[in-house]
């Protein structure tokens, strides 16, 4: 009898991605296909990829020059297929056919449910190179139960796609339209993570705050999950700035269960660059945004995005950006050079004009000032107390746990009387970098059973 094959997922990119990849393993699981402990033992690789990031570009193409060794080296007694998955795989499908004839099968991200299929066909061989590239208007992957590998947090889609045209980013044509899950659907995944021992829901959507679903908007929903019993904390990301709706600040303020943390990207700080970019906000009206935030929401954590060196940014704008940060004071921000993606109108209309080297010095400044700026307000918290969900050992050490604080705060706990899982109360005595050190637990506020 012929052993059914096995698969193993190599994930690139966003949390979503990673999202994808457990509907991945469930759909595959249920037509028989094994999961692989290592790429070494499996039968088929996929590479579940992103195209937002030149690094993720470079790091699938690294990989893939990799594959085509270890595919020459098995021989056809024990053939590898190797396929394609999500965004590289919509956007860059011709590159990937031209380039890497080892490519058994590419499949977009509204394809997941036929990837048996693809499968089968690719290792039936004989022919060309299968792809399922197809965009949904519908596809939400309802009634799909992610194959998670365990943890206190768990990520759950409510949303997929983008209607924002942004000039930067292909997530538009990678993901495709918008379009929202039943939010009766989204309970009963949340209570089924309950039962599975996840103590964090973390809610994910290209555009997550622009969920509606009928009558029912995101705010609506993140309060329904938050209150199902055992959910101890619910996260959300990313959300827009432009219709950041008034009734999930409150939601954010008012409910126990919602956790204190905003990701809010910026993008940039100058007018003209936001208007280039169609982000369709300015610099007042993030400002304002953010000072709303917080006077509603105490102790938020606030942490955003930004772009240096987009096309025709003067020095004079990238000021603008530099100033903002200052004034406003993330928490952490992550910052990248502008990159040209193939595809979007930035790529096709806007010559990526700013050198190299100024985007270099930009964002090394913009670094030093978010470090500078992260390491004031985490000292700032010696001496305060805070409750924190530990989520694992650190590197294997029992004597001690690290988690994160309501506010997104990473923190290393002593493991006395505390699991995985437990919110405990600590007061934090010490600050390493980005990291803070809590020092006796207080008690358990809160612990799984």
């Amino acid at each position: 009898m012929t052993r059914p094959a096995t698969i193993f997922i190599e994930t690139y990119g966003c949390q979503m991605n990673e999202y994808d990849s457990e509907l991945v393993k469930s759909i595959c699981g249920k037509e028989g296909y094994g999961i692989a402990g290592s790429a070494a033992q499996a039968d088929v690789i996929l590479l579940n990829t992103c195209a937002v990031r030149e690094r993720a570009h470079l790091k699938v193409y690294g990989r893939l020059q990799m594959l085509r060794h270890e595919k020459a080296s098995r021989g056809d007694g024990n053939r590898l297929t190797i396929g394609v998955l999500g965004c590289m795989a919509q956007n860059l499908k011709d590159d990937l056919r031209d380039g890497y004839d080892h490519i058994d099968f590419i499949a977009g991200p509204d394809s997941y449910r036929r990837l048996p299929d693809l499968i089968a066909a690719a290792r039936g061989g004989g022919g060309a190179p299968v792809s399922d590239i197809k965009l949904s208007r519908t596809e939400t992957y309802s009634g799909v139960d992610p194959v998670r590998s365990g943890g206190v947090n768990a990520w759950l889609a409510v949303m997929r796609g983008c209607d924002n045209m942004c000039t930067f980013c292909v997530v538009p044509f990678t993901r495709g339209r918008e379009r929202s899950r039943d939010p009766e659907g989204v309970i009963d995944e949340a209570r089924a993570l309950v039962r599975e021992g996840y103590r964090q829901v973390t809610l994910l959507g290209q555009n997550v705050n622009s969920y509606r679903h009928g009558n029912v908007a995101f705010a609506d929903l993140i309060r329904r999950v938050a209150d199902v019993p055992g959910i101890e904390r619910v996260r959300f990301t990313s959300p827009h700035p432009k219709d950041f709706p008034r009734d999930l600040i409150r939601a954010v303020a008012e409910h126990p269960n919602i956790c204190g943390h905003i990701h809010l990207p910026l993008q940039a700080g100058n007018d003209r660059v936001l208007e280039l970019m169609r982000r369709t906000y300015t610099n007042a009206s993030y400002r304002e945004l953010v000072a709303e935030m917080r006077e509603v929401i105490p102790d938020l954590g606030l942490t955003t995005d930004v772009i240096v060196g987009f096309p025709t940014e003067t020095d004079e704008e990238y000021e603008d950006t530099r100033r903002l940060m200052e004034d406003i004071r993330f928490d952490s921000a992550f910052i990248f050079k502008y990159s040209e993606r193939k595809g979007t109108y930035a790529q096709r209309k806007l010559t990526d004009d700013v050198p190299s080297v100024v985007k270099t010095d930009r964002i090394v400044e913009l670094i030093d000032l978010q470090q500078k700026i992260t390491n004031e307000i985490n000292a700032s918290l010696v001496g305060t107390g805070h409750l924190v969900l530990a989520e694992e050992f650190v590197d294997g050490d029992p004597s001690r746990l690290i988690g994160r604080t309501d506010n997104f705060k990473t923190t290393v706990v002593p493991a006395v009387g505390v699991r995985p899982g437990d919110v405990v109360g600590v007061t934090i005595v010490e600050v390493r970098g980005a990291t803070l050190y809590g020092g006796p637990v207080r008690g358990v506020a809160c612990a799984t059973s």
